[in-house]
């Protein structure tokens, strides 16, 4: 490609919609390989719950990130987007296209908007600290001592503990504010973003068949699977969605349809989030799923862009 900045396509939208098949298509289509902006993917020994790629599909397309952590390691942004920064190089290299696929918009808006994230890795211990207190003396004391020390950050962070701890653990680590670490920088690539969505209705109804279809096929066992190898539940890998929500079930505590129940609302919840983000950006090319075509013009799209880079 004749330009400074190679290109990416870019796949965003919500769980369920079908980026994952699509992502498939595009690659074939156009010489590509896909890059992963799911957190949910990053993890080894998780498979139906998080409905990855299948293996026939791994085999016709090449992917990264995926399968490159262990349950154990806590993934956070800078990792994430550097080995996605990694991939792009050496796809390129080859003279290939670069697919980033994801739908986890944290992971997706820095990638493809060169958030500079200050390079702090998590501390597990500090957080369960300063999460305890939040617990015993409630937020209001946190947020008072983040406004002190990083006013910009409170306002930002609101009552989001997450966010609030977060930005006190880059305090402590780096004895500078958060938010004036924090910058964006236009990344080394060009993006052109392409949104699959569907109606929210019929993606609700279709995202609790794949429940459950997702226990039919044993996510049961794979998740006590995980327990016997000698993890607790308490693990990052456990923050997905399907695995945290059987484990009252695995330890007695619940029957197996109220923590179904609690998967499909905990997905549709996240479906809430994911499209809270994605309605914040305006330089997405949006396609129905349920739209005769829409993939072969989505391609369309592709094609005209890769072909205009390269005329240029």
């Amino acid at each position: 490609m004749q330009t400074d900045r190679p290109l990416i396509i870019a796949i965003h939208g919500c769980t369920g919609v079908g980026k994952t098949d699509f992502s498939i298509k595009l690659a074939l289509q156009f010489n590509g390989e896909v890059v992963n902006a799911d957190s949910r993917y990053l993890y080894r020994d998780l498979q139906i719950g998080v409905a990855k790629p299948t293996p026939e599909q791994r085999e016709m397309v090449r992917h990264h990130l995926v399968d490159v952590l262990d349950p154990r390691e806590r993934a956070y942004i800078p990792l994430i987007q550097q080995m996605a920064y990694a991939a792009f190089v050496e796809i390129s290299g080859r003279a290939a296209v670069p697919i980033l696929v994801g739908g986890t918009p944290l992971y997706m808006n820095a990638i493809t908007e060169g958030w500079t994230v200050p390079q702090v890795e998590p501390d597990p211990e500090f957080r369960a600290h300063l999460e305890e207190r939040a617990l015993n003396e409630g937020i209001e004391v946190l947020i008072a001592e983040l406004q002190a020390v990083d006013p910009v950050a409170a306002t930002r962070s609101g009552n989001n503990l997450r966010r609030i701890v977060r930005a006190l653990e880059i305090h402590d680590a780096t004895g500078r504010p958060m938010s004036e670490i924090e910058s964006r920088e236009e990344p080394p690539y060009r993006f052109l973003h392409i949104g699959l969505r569907r109606d929210r209705d019929r993606l609700r109804v279709a995202l609790a068949e794949r429940v459950d279809r997702q226990i039919e096929e044993g996510l049961v066992a794979e998740v006590q699977g995980l327990l016997d190898s000698g993890l607790t539940g308490d693990e990052p890998a456990f923050s997905a969605i399907g695995y945290r929500q059987l484990l009252p079930y695995l330890r007695g505590e619940a029957d197996l349809p109220s923590a179904v129940a609690q998967i499909k609302i905990d997905t549709n919840r996240y479906v809430r989030h994911q499209s809270t983000w994605l309605r914040r950006r305006t330089d997405i090319v949006w396609f129905d799923t349920e739209d005769e075509g829409w993939d072969e013009r989505a391609l369309a799209v592709a094609g005209d862009y890769l072909a205009g880079i390269e005329s240029s």
